[in-house]
């Protein structure tokens, strides 16, 4: 699919004041990403979510006012790659690295 501007955002958000365990609360952001319909992959730090700029950032604004609801202090980690062109680069980015060594990778 070939759109006018393709971005994947990585995402952490957590809580700063309820403790150690914070899977509860993170587990609020990763429901609101599942149910955007946007492509996203989930990783021990973080999540990477793809689409246009206006969406992904929908969905962290969505995320921040839920956790802030229930949270005094928030951190939020975000990294951005944007490129014009087409959407599918959470798979070909890690295909074009492969295809290059020759071999696959752990994921």
């Amino acid at each position: 699919m070939i759109l006018d501007e393709s971005v994947l955002l990585e995402l952490s958000m957590f809580p700063m004041d309820k403790g150690t365990s914070l899977s509860p609360y993170v587990a609020k952001s990763l429901d609101i990403i599942d149910q955007s319909g946007l492509d996203y992959k989930l990783n021990p730090m973080g999540t990477v979510i793809e689409g246009n700029w206006n969406e992904v950032f929908d969905v962290v604004d969505q995320c921040f006012n839920v956790m802030k609801s229930s949270c005094d202090r928030v951190t939020v980690h975000i990294k951005v790659d944007y490129r014009k062109g087409s959407l599918g680069r959470l798979k070909t980015k890690i295909q074009s690295v492969e295809s290059e060594l020759g071999k696959s990778l752990k994921q």
